[in-house]
C-alpha cells in the first residue's frame, strides 16, 4: 500500500497519512525526510552530509499506541522521528536527534494539523514552549530554567523580538497564583509592565548589544528561599536575587544584568527589563522585590552608580578567550592543568577588581566550581591543592557563612573523589569512614548551609548501602526535619517512605509507557514484582532472563511484573524493550534519575525490586530475584 498523502503546512509542517501496515518500501526518501527542520532556531541537531544519504535509512515503526517513521544515519543512530501518536494515520510529533539523543521536539498537540509546542531535551536543554496561536512563535513557557530564561533573552534582545522576550516575564496571573502580597506584587507588575517599552531604548543606547550578541554563560550565586509568611507571600517562593548573563559580541565579552528571577511552577520568570553593564556611569537596579530586608519603607530596591571598568572589562574578555580555548580530556593532564591554573588567576583577579561582597561571592563559587569539576572528571590532582587554598583563605576572612559553607563542601567532595581513585581495593573502607567523619563534621559546623542537606543524604545513602538501617533512617530523618524543602529533602522523605514499605499497601501510579495511566492498585489479585530500571542499567539486563522465566512460568498463575523506568527519553526505553522483547507493561516519567517515582520512593540504586502480595501489600521492599524465586510459590497459593 502506498503512502496516501504528504502535504506541507504553511512552509513549517510535515503531516502524513499512512496505513498501519504500511510496507517500509513506502517510505519516504531519506532526502525528503531530512528536509524538515525545528519550527524553532536554536537547536544544534544530527544531519548529515548529502554524500552520506545513501547510507541512510528510513523505516516505518509501529506499537500498540503509535505509528511513524524513524530515520537512521549511517551509523545506525537515529536521526528523526515523525509519529502518529492518537491512530488518526497524521504525522503530530517531529522528533529530532544529536548524538543518539532526542534534542528536540515539535508537537501538534490538539491534532489540527499545526504545531502548538516545543520541547527542548537531553543535550539541547529543558525547555517547554506553547505556541498558542500556532504561529512559530512561543507564547508561553511550560517549563524553562534560569539558564535558559537568560539565553533566550539574550536572543529576542539581539534579535529585536519583543513578543519573545514578553513571554519570559511574570503575568498578573501567575503573580496572583505565587502567593505574592502587596506591595510586593504591585511592584513586580509595575516593573515588568515597563520592562517590555524599555527594549527599544535600551537596544538603541547600548554599545554593547548587537544583531551579533550571542549568550555564553549564565551567572547567579544559587537560588533562596522566600518562606510563607504575614507578610511578603502565602507561599514559599524560589527566587534568584541578581542573576547575570555573560554574553560575547564579536569577540568582546560583556555583562548583562537581570535581577530578580521568581520560579513558577516549572517555569523561571523575569520581572525587570535587563541592563548591560558598560560605560562609566549607568543606572542598575540592585537585588530585586522580596529578598529584601522588611523594614519600614526601604523595603524595595534603590539605584546606585554601577560601571564596568577597563581592568573588568579586559579579564572578561580574557576568561571568555580561555573558555572557548578550554583543552579536551584527549590533550592530556598538562594541558588540563594549565588551563585551570590560568583560569584560576584571572578570576582572583576579577575577585579583586570586584566593588562588592556579592560579586566576589559569585566569582568564588564559580572558580571553585570549575576546579572540583576539574578533579571529579578528570583527576586534576593539582585542584585539590588549589581547592584546600581558597579554603583556608575564605574559612580565614569572610563573613558569608554560605560562601565558607559552599567552598568547604566543594573542597570535601574534590577530596574524596581524589582519595577514592588513589586508594588501592583494601584501603578504600578507611577511606569511606574518613568521609563520613568529614560529612558529620560539615553538618555540625554548617547546620542551615544548602549543602547540609546533601551531607545528611551523603550520610544516609551511604548508611544504607552499607546496610546500616538504623544509622541510615537516622539520618533520612534529620535530613526530612531540617532540609524537608530542598532536593535532597525530597529524595530523603522518599526514601523513609520505602525503608518502611514492608507490610503497607504499595500506592504507586504514573504513565504508561505506551500510553494511557498505570496504578499498582489494578494488579490487586496478582503477586506483583515492582522493578525500578534502565536501559544502561547492566545489573537490570543480568537479572532480566530470570525474571522473565519467572514471567513466562507463573503469569498464568496470577504473577506479574510492573517496570520503572527511568531512562531519560521514552525512546530509549521502548528500543530496548523491543530488543530484549519485554512483555509486561512500564511506567515512565519525564526526569529520569530525577522523575517523580524515583523521588517518591528515594531511589538510589538500579534494579531496585519490590515483591506485592495480592492484597497489594509489600512483602519485601529490597527483594533480589533469588527472593522472588523462593516466595512466589507461596505468594500464589
Amino acid at each position: 500500500m502506498s503512502i496516501g498523502r504528504i502535504i506541507f503546512f504553511t512552509g513549517f509542517a510535515l503531516l502524513v497519512t499512512f496505513s498501519r501496515s504500511l510496507p517500509a518500501a513506502d517510505a519516504p526518501s531519506v532526502e525528503l525526510a531530512l528536509t524538515f527542520k525545528p519550527i524553532q532556531q536554536d537547536i544544534e541537531i544530527e544531519t548529515p552530509e548529502k554524500s552520506e544519504y545513501g547510507r541512510c535509512k528510513v523505516e516505518v515503526e509501529q506499537s500498540k499506541k503509535s505509528s511513524g517513521w524513524i530515520v537512521y544515519g549511517s551509523n545506525g543512530q537515529v536521526l528523526r522521528r515523525f509519529v502518529d501518536t492518537n491512530g488518526d494515520n497524521v504525522v503530530d510529533q517531529w522528533r529530532y536527534y544529536n548524538r543518539g539523543l532526542e534534542v528536540y521536539r515539535d508537537i501538534d498537540a490538539n491534532f489540527n494539523n499545526k504545531v502548538d509546542a516545543s520541547r527542548w531535551m537531553n543535550l539541547a536543554g529543558t525547555r517547554w514552549g506553547l505556541d498558542k496561536n500556532e504561529d512559530g512563535i512561543i507564547d508561553e513557557w511550560k517549563m524553562i530554567s534560569p539558564e535558559e530564561v537568560t539565553r533566550v533573552a539574550i536572543s529576542a534582545l539581539a534579535k529585536n523580538n519583543t513578543k519573545v522576550f514578553e513571554s519570559l516575564l511574570i503575568t498578573d496571573d501567575e503573580l496572583s497564583a505565587s502567593g505574592i502580597k502587596n506591595p510586593f506584587a504591585d511592584k513586580i507588575r509595575e516593573s515588568t509592565k515597563a520592562a517590555s517599552a524599555k527594549i527599544p531604548e535600551l537596544l538603541s543606547n547600548s554599545k554593547m548589544l548587537s544583531s551579533d550578541t550571542v549568550w555564553v554563560r549564565f551567572d547567579g550565586a544559587m537560588p533562596g528561599l522566600i518562606p510563607a509568611d504575614d507578610v511578603k507571600t502565602d507561599k514559599d517562593l524560589q527566587v534568584f536575587e541578581n542573576v547575570m548573563a555573560i554574553v560575547d559580541t564579536k569577540g568582546k565579552s560583556g555583562l548583562v544584568q537581570f535581577g530578580e528571577l521568581i520560579r513558577v511552577g516549572d517555569a523561571w520568570r523575569l520581572t525587570q527589563a535587563p541592563l548591560p553593564i558598560e560605560g562609566e556611569s549607568i543606572q542598575v537596579t540592585e537585588g530585586g522585590t522580596l529578598m529584601q530586608p522588611v523594614a519600614g519603607a526601604s523595603t524595595l530596591p534603590t539605584n546606585s552608580t554601577v560601571g564596568l571598568s577597563k581592568e573588568m572589562q579586559g579579564l572578561l574578555d580574557e576568561l571568555q578567550k580561555l573558555d572557548q580555548n578550554g583543552p579536551s580530556p584527549e590533550q592530556g593532564p598538562q594541558a588540563v592543568a594549565r588551563y585551570n591554573a590560568d583560569r584560576v588567576a584571572i578570576i582572583e583577579k576579577l575577585i579583586a577588581a570586584s566593588k562588592n561582597e556579592d560579586e566576589r561571592s559569585q566569582w568564588t563559587r564559580q572558580m571553585v566550581d570549575g576546579l572540583a569539576a576539574a578533579v571529579q572528571t578528570v583527576g586534576y590532582k593539582d585542584g585539590l591543592v588549589q581547592l584546600k587554598r581558597i579554603r583556608d583563605e575564605v574559612q580565614k576572612s569572610s563573613q558569608d557563612q554560605d560562601l565558607v559553607a559552599y567552598v568547604t563542601y566543594r573542597t570535601l567532595l574534590a577530596d574524596y573523589s581524589t582519595q577514592l581513585q588513589s586508594t588501592q581495593s583494601d584501603k578504600l573502607r578507611d577511606v569511606q569512614t574518613w568521609w563520613l567523619t568529614q560529612l558529620e563534621d560539615f553538618i555540625k559546623k554548617y547546620p542551615n548551609s544548602d549543602d547540609s542537606a546533601e551531607a545528611m543524604l551523603q550520610l544516609a545513602v551511604t548508611q544504607e548501602f552499607s546496610g546500616k538501617v538504623a544509622e541510615s533512617k537516622k539520618w533520612y530523618t534529620k535530613l526530612v526535619e531540617s532540609h524537608a524543602s530542598s532536593e535532597a529533602g525530597t529524595r530523603g522523605a522518599g526514601a523513609l517512605r520505602r525503608m518502611n514499605l514492608a507490610g503497607q499497601e504499595l500506592e504507586l501510579s504514573g504513565k504508561g509507557l505506551a500510553g494511557g495511566g498505570i496504578d499498582a492498585k489494578q494488579y490487586r489479585g496478582k503477586v506483583l514484582l515492582v522493578i525500578f530500571w534502565s536501559s544502561w542499567c547492566k545489573p537490570c539486563t543480568e537479572d532480566l532472563p530470570q525474571i522473565q522465566d519467572l514471567y513466562n512460568k507463573y503469569h498464568s498463575q496470577g504473577f506479574d511484573v510492573l517496570g520503572i523506568n527511568l531512562d531519560a527519553t521514552p525512546e530509549l526505553a521502548e528500543a530496548y524493550i523491543k530488543q530484549h522483547k519485554v512483555a509486561w507493561a512500564h511506567i515512565h516519567e519525564e526526569g529520569g534519575l530525577e522523575s517523580a517515582p524515583a523521588r517518591d520512593f528515594g531511589v538510589i540504586s538500579l534494579p531496585t525490586m519490590f515483591l506485592v502480595d495480592k492484597s497489594g501489600k509489600v512483602v519485601n521492599r529490597s527483594a533480589t530475584v533469588a527472593d522472588v524465586k523462593k516466595a512466589l510459590p507461596d505468594l500464589l497459593k
